[in-house]
């Protein structure tokens, strides 16, 4: 018989736009509330970052972890992505003001771009179907790209869609992930605690309640943006070019039928 190893190494991933920051925030307080060791990491981490015998949470902003650590048999993973066609809308808002803190890239000039930066660029285009374009084929390919990469067949993995945690307003899926995860009946109500104060639902309901750089990053955080903010003709697009993404990801069974659905004035 195969003894059961009790999970110690938690890893949570997301995708940049995701609840990205929602993520960290309620992971790390609820690792200090813990009193359990937290940290980034990368794919170019060499150092054994996992400390004999005691329990940690490991985060990737980008979900791009080593397999060396998921595959290891007390590794468990929270993954959480979100409607591409949304984080394209929100990608491409956030990416006209944020400034360097974070987001590096957008800041270094670029000779395919004649010196501009990804942000100057952006900033000059003349209306909101070329810069959407513009981020579609840029950052927007990355992050789907880091999306579909992911095995979500593992048997020691959680996948949550941000759409369902954003209804989340009871708490109760959260509480069970986190029992899923392989944390105690109090860890799992803490952590619930948590993900309420700091969801757009909870704690964070009101904007003066929310710190600057969460208040940068979000104007509404509602789903299926894209049915009344995605201009049509992106939205072709958009089907021609990633819908076969979207139905790999569960989100559309066809990769161009739902352009119909779009209401946008444009």
């Amino acid at each position: 018989m195969t003894q059961l190893i009790a999970p110690r190494v938690f890893c949570v991933g997301t995708h940049h736009k995701t609840g990205t920051l929602w993520m960290r925030a309620v992971f790390r307080k609820l690792a200090g509330w813990m009193g359990v060791a937290e940290r980034v990491v990368y794919p170019s981490v060499r150092a054994n970052v996992i400390p004999d015998g005691e329990r940690i949470f490991l985060f990737s902003w980008s979900s791009n972890f080593r397999r060396t650590i998921l595959n290891r048999p007390d590794t468990r993973t929270l993954h959480v992505i979100r409607d591409p066609r949304d984080v394209l809308l929100s990608g491409a808002r956030y990416h006209l003001h944020a400034g360097v803190k974070g987001e590096q890239f957008l800041h270094i000039p670029r000779d395919d771009l004649g010196g501009l930066t990804y942000q100057e660029h952006l900033n000059a285009l003349p209306n909101e179907e070329a810069r959407l374009l513009f981020e579609m084929r840029e950052k927007h390919a990355q992050t789907l790209a880091e999306m579909l990469a992911w095995n979500y067949a593992r048997p020691n993995g959680i996948e949550v869609r941000y759409e369902d945690l954003i209804a989340d307003t009871s708490c109760e899926g959260f509480r069970e992930h986190l029992r899923t995860l392989g944390l105690t009946e109090a860890e799992a109500a803490k952590g619930a605690d948590i993900f309420w104060g700091n969801a757009l639902f909870g704690g964070l309901a009101k904007p003066e309640d929310r710190v600057e750089r969460v208040a940068r990053h979000v104007t509404s955080g509602k789903p299926a943006q894209w049915r009344t903010r995605l201009p049509r003709s992106v939205a072709e697009v958009y089907a021609e070019e990633y819908g076969p993404a979207l139905v790999h990801l569960g989100y559309e069974d066809h990769p161009t039928n739902w352009v119909e659905e779009v209401r946008h004035a444009a």
